[in-house]
């Protein structure tokens, strides 16, 4: 029963994504993959923070460096296909991890998140400053998406925010589905251990950096996809994509979603999205309101939306089989 409820719930959601610019409009279909795009960011932020115990100080810059690698081979690479354009996205943000990944890997805590910071920083230097290959202050723009072509069978014009809205879901769904099904692995196991104790790990027999340095590229690469499909859906790159502020931004919607559930960062980018689009209708100062939202989630629900809506799961569990137990206990006293 409980396979079919959940192949059904699937289904629906797969209807919905199928007919939502139908019924919402290229709009609300917008608004959609920009949701899409930073849950996925934020859940690779997770990945480090909720499963491994990493926090970063600066996801932002794999974020980045999947956005400057896709513009830039949609750039200077004539007749680049779409498919090898976010390929090679996801491939500059994992290149980058890996740079990284012999330093940070060895170091977690304070020493792992002020790294971070200051690779951030530096990343974010550059790309202000190296005007020849990123444009400085203006980022790279103008590039035009090439059609997605599938040789022999059909081409689709991705200039269509209709098509486009399919591919980019298409993309980051699979995406999530990956990094879903790898915290269900034996290596998702690992990863938690990690977090928990990484000196009993290490007794156990297991490389704990090196565990860490390929739960790092999994992160990075995914931040990557997601950097990539942002620049794509923008048609413009800039430093803003790889600064310490948007760093914060899967921060936040980690811990006001969940920390450690995989879909609470999901749900604290819906959150930030609908709170966004409701509150610049009234007021301008949006970070105010967020800001708000987050001392309260941390005051009073530490373990965010996800880890609320699971303790009233749990008590309503354990009330369940209270209520029924009542009627049973007196069914038999009367028997008796």
């Amino acid at each position: 029963m409980k396979r079919r409820v959940n192949l059904l719930l699937w289904l629906a959601i797969l209807i919905g994504l199928l007919l939502y610019p139908r019924l919402f409009g290229i709009f609300y279909s917008n608004l959609f993959v920009s949701f899409a795009i930073y849950a996925l960011f934020a859940v690779s932020f997770n990945l480090l923070l909720g499963y491994a115990g990493l926090f970063s100080f600066g996801h932002a810059m794999y974020f980045g460096a999947g956005a400057y690698s896709a513009a830039l081979a949609l750039t200077h690479i004539e007749g680049c296909p779409l498919l090898l354009a976010l390929l090679i996205g996801m491939m500059g943000s994992v290149v980058l991890s890996m740079i990284l990944a012999p330093i940070v890997a060895r170091v977690s805590g304070a020493a792992f998140s002020m790294l971070h910071l200051a690779f951030a920083m530096l990343m974010s230097v550059l790309a202000l400053k190296l005007r020849g290959v990123t444009g400085g202050e203006d980022g790279i723009a103008g590039f035009n998406l090439p059609p997605l072509n599938i040789p022999g069978i059909v081409s689709i014009n991705m200039t269509d925010p209709l098509n486009f809205y399919y591919f980019a879901v298409a993309v980051i769904g699979l995406s999530l589905w990956l990094l879903w099904f790898l915290t269900k692995t034996p290596f998702g196991q690992l990863m938690v251990g990690i977090r928990n104790n990484a000196k009993r790990v290490d007794y156990m027999g297991f490389k704990v950096p090196q565990t860490k340095a390929v739960v790092y590229a999994f992160a990075c690469g995914a931040a990557g996809v997601a950097g990539a499909v942002y620049a794509m859906f923008n048609d413009l790159v800039s430093p803003d994509s790889l600064s310490i502020l948007n760093s914060f931004t899967p921060c936040l919607m980690t811990m006001v979603g969940g920390i450690g559930s995989f879909f609470g960062p999901i749900c604290g980018s819906a959150i930030f999205s609908v709170l966004d689009q409701v509150t610049t209708r009234y007021i301008q100062h949006v970070e105010l309101v967020m800001g708000i939202l987050l001392i309260l989630v941390i005051k009073f629900f530490p373990m965010g939306f996800t880890g609320l809506f699971t303790l009233a799961k749990e008590k309503w569990l354990v009330r369940t089989p209270a209520k029924t137990a009542a009627p049973a206990a007196s069914a038999m006293e009367e028997h008796s």
